[in-house]
């Protein structure tokens, strides 16, 4: 089984975390079954920004993001090469490498801290 790794982010995952998923499975998805708490204020329809990753390894194992992906990326805080919506990117059989971005659009986080 794949792996993902997720670098430290300070509300988050202050520590870090890497854990063994299912190919087929969203990187959000995977994410929130493993207790990382990462936005995902449209619930996960593509019509938001607020699960933004950064993929730092792995990107090329991901299938290609489908234009309305890439047109919401355009208004990311903090968008780079490798960035992707994470509810979005479905994990293949490679380990993966996730940053999570200090900051979302997401300026109100009801429920949140």
């Amino acid at each position: 089984m794949p792996q993902i790794i997720v670098l430290p982010h300070v509300e988050l995952c202050p520590e870090g975390a890497a854990f063994e998923t299912k190919p087929g499975v969203s990187i959000c998805d995977s994410m929130l079954e493993h207790g990382i708490e990462i936005d995902h204020a449209c619930e996960k329809a593509c019509a938001c920004t607020t699960c933004h990753v950064i993929v730092r390894e792995g990107y090329k194992s991901l299938e290609a993001p489908e234009e309305k992906e890439e047109d919401l990326l355009d208004k990311a805080w903090g968008l780079e090469p490798y960035s992707r919506l994470s509810c979005q990117a479905i994990v293949g059989d490679s380990d993966l490498v996730v940053e999570i971005p200090k900051y979302s659009i997401n300026m109100a986080k009801e429920g949140h801290r």
